[in-house]
């Protein structure tokens, strides 16, 4: 779980990086574990941070640190003769607010790792691929998913729930979600792929292809089509909710969460946003289809020459010859027996 803002918040009011040399102005806050925490500003720049001092870890010179469009990583003056001392600070142009959120998210992981066993090196590959995950959320330009964009994640959150409920680990499950990664298809399941598309309408089944290649299945087979109509209703679960219910699966597994977590930053989800989701979905129906030769597509190899790109509409409803169910499809894939 994130930490409050309020502790950041306080701490950064409190401190001043107006200084002409060049240095570090530093709080300490409760640590994560073995790892110091605090909230800083550097001077001269003034600019908002928070410090990590991992005590006994170390990390080669080489390493490249990320950084995004509001935030910047780098290595601090060691305040030891061990370990290494890292430094999350927001760029001028960088968002208060989503630095803040990024911050209580960030520290909150490493307070999820040191809560399920985590070491100190396992604590800082956490940092690390946490602020990535960051990188990857601020790189989309806008903090806020478009309706389209929140349909199309709750169906693939549904259908990984639904993976979860059959018994599949948690850990192949995960590995298997490709989606947020833009890969051609959702999920790179067992043999093949599972590409998953959601639906509002009431009329016909009409689901959208974002590519030539999505469902191309000379790359991936075998292919599967999993397509998942959704209603409004106030019965229905809210993107958050559907959220906290893969969440809820995953049980106390704190690394399986992380992953999950980064893949939500990755496909454009962050919680400090979740007031913004409150569109609810029922489940109304589901079709898995499997996608072979007839099957209404288009794919790199049949259209005509100087054709790169395409986005079309396919209603489904005269796709009825290649309905499967989920269980026949998992057991091509190998997943189940």
């Amino acid at each position: 779980m994130a930490r409050l803002s309020e502790e950041f918040l306080l701490a950064w009011s409190s401190l001043s990086g107006n200084e002409s040399l060049p240095g570090w102005s530093a709080i300490s806050l409760p640590p994560a574990g073995p790892v110091e925490v605090q909230a800083g500003r550097r001077s001269p720049t003034n600019s908002e941070a928070v410090l990590f001092c991992f005590p006994y870890v170390a990390l080669a010179r080489s390493e490249k640190l990320p950084e995004g469009k509001g935030f910047l990583v780098e290595r601090a003056d060691s305040v030891a003769d061990k370990g290494v001392r890292l430094a999350l600070s927001r760029r001028a142009e960088g968002s208060p607010e989503l630095f803040a959120s990024m911050v209580c998210d960030v520290v909150g992981a490493l307070d999820e790792a040191v809560a399920g066993g985590g070491s100190e090196v396992q604590l800082l590959r956490v940092l690390i691929g946490r602020v990535i995950a960051w990188q990857r959320f601020m790189s989309r330009g806008n903090p806020y998913l478009g309706a389209e964009t929140e349909l199309g994640l709750a169906g693939e959150l549904i259908f990984l729930t639904m993976l979860l409920d059959l018994n599949i680990t948690s850990d192949l499950v995960l590995s298997a979600w490709v989606g947020p990664d833009d890969a051609p298809q959702d999920f790179l399941l067992g043999y093949g792929a599972i590409e998953v598309k959601a639906t509002m309408s009431s009329s016909g089944f009409p689901v959208k292809i974002g590519s030539l290649e999505q469902l191309d299945d000379t790359v991936a087979s075998p292919l599967f089509l999993v397509a998942l109509r959704f209603a409004s209703r106030e019965e229905g679960l809210s993107l958050p909710e559907i959220i906290s219910g893969v969440e809820h699966r995953l049980g106390g597994d704190s690394g399986a969460v992380n992953i999950f977590r980064e893949k939500l930053l990755a496909a454009g989800y962050s919680d400090a946003h979740s007031i913004q989701y409150s569109r609810k979905f029922e489940l109304k129906e589901i079709r898995v289809l499997a996608v072979s030769e007839g099957f209404p597509r288009l794919t790199p190899g049949a259209v005509p020459n100087g054709v790169t790109r395409a986005l079309y509409e396919i209603n489904l409803d005269h796709a009825q010859d290649f309905l499967s169910d989920l269980d026949a499809a998992l057991e091509l894939l190998g997943v189940i027996a």
